[in-house]
């Protein structure tokens, strides 16, 4: 019962950075860019707090390895942030996460992994979902700027976590990818003129420290006791939390379109963690 309420915390977690950011956004209360930095930076400083109160905190810094995972890093937090100026909640967490699904799945491809034909069918019906719910309609349109920043998020996001499967030490990984990442972030600052509110503020903070540091730090403490499947099980209610927070903090819409693509989405992605029963 514990393990299963830290996953969850850990769930919730996850689907409240896109309730914070949507809802600093869309009140205007900051703009993408400093809620993606302040997000890094107060994230990097929980973290090395962490690491720094634990015995265990050795990491090697400039490698290759870091290099990717600190460029995918800021892919995924920048366009996590810019793309939630135009979508909904539960509608950018349904890309992210049907986006992460199919470039983790092409990861495995590259890497000559062993993948079932069930794994295959997964990801096809979850790439089929996808596509359906933001094909444009006459009744509702997807906006394609928001969706394709939102998919450069994801990418960043699937790439990071391929990059950080086997790490001997993931909370001084997620640190040190923080720690780097947060000076370059200030780059963004340059899109865009800083209009940063103190609600904003705290809003990013909130981001950056709960349900950034504090969440990946519990993800990680949990997800050496859990199976890969059943971590990746667990991940598939994270579009379902993200839409309820969207329709109960933001007042957003929850469409008949929305919940059809879900099932298919969540369905794909199930099927593919799912172990093909051996032949005896």
């Amino acid at each position: 019962m514990k393990l299963f309420c830290l996953t969850l915390l850990a769930m919730i977690a996850f689907a409240a950075n896109s309730v914070l950011n949507r809802l600093a956004l869309a009140g205007e209360l900051i703009d993408p860019a400093s809620f993606a930095v302040i997000r890094l930076f107060s994230g990097a400083i929980i973290l090395c707090l962490i690491v720094l109160v634990r015995s265990d905190n050795r990491t090697s810094l400039f490698t290759c390895k870091r290099n990717l995972s600190v460029g995918a890093l800021l892919a995924y937090m920048l366009g996590f942030s810019f793309a939630y100026v135009s979508l909904d909640t539960g509608v950018g967490a349904l890309i992210l996460f049907g986006g992460v699904q199919i470039t983790m799945f092409a990861g495995a491809v590259i890497a000559q992994e062993s993948v079932s034909r069930l794994k295959w069918i997964g990801a096809l019906l979850a790439a089929s979902g996808l596509a359906w719910f933001l094909w444009p309609t006459p009744d509702a349109e997807i906006s394609l700027t928001g969706a394709g920043l939102m998919g450069i998020a994801a990418l960043g996001w699937g790439i990071y976590s391929l990059m950080g499967r086997g790490a001997e030490n993931a909370t001084a990984e997620t640190a040190a990818n923080f720690a780097l990442a947060a000076p370059f972030s200030l780059l963004a600052l340059f899109a865009l003129a800083p209009n940063v509110t103190f609600e904003g503020f705290v809003l990013a903070c909130l981001s950056g420290i709960v349900t950034s540091g504090l969440g990946y730090a519990l993800w990680y403490a949990v997800l050496p006791r859990l199976a890969s499947s059943t971590a990746a099980v667990a991940q598939l209610s994270v579009p379902i939390f993200a839409t309820l927070g969207g329709v109960a903090f933001l007042s957003e819409d929850l469409t008949l379109r929305f919940v059809m693509a879900a099932l298919i989405v969540l369905g794909g992605i199930g099927l593919s963690v799912v172990k093909p029963r051996s032949v005896r």
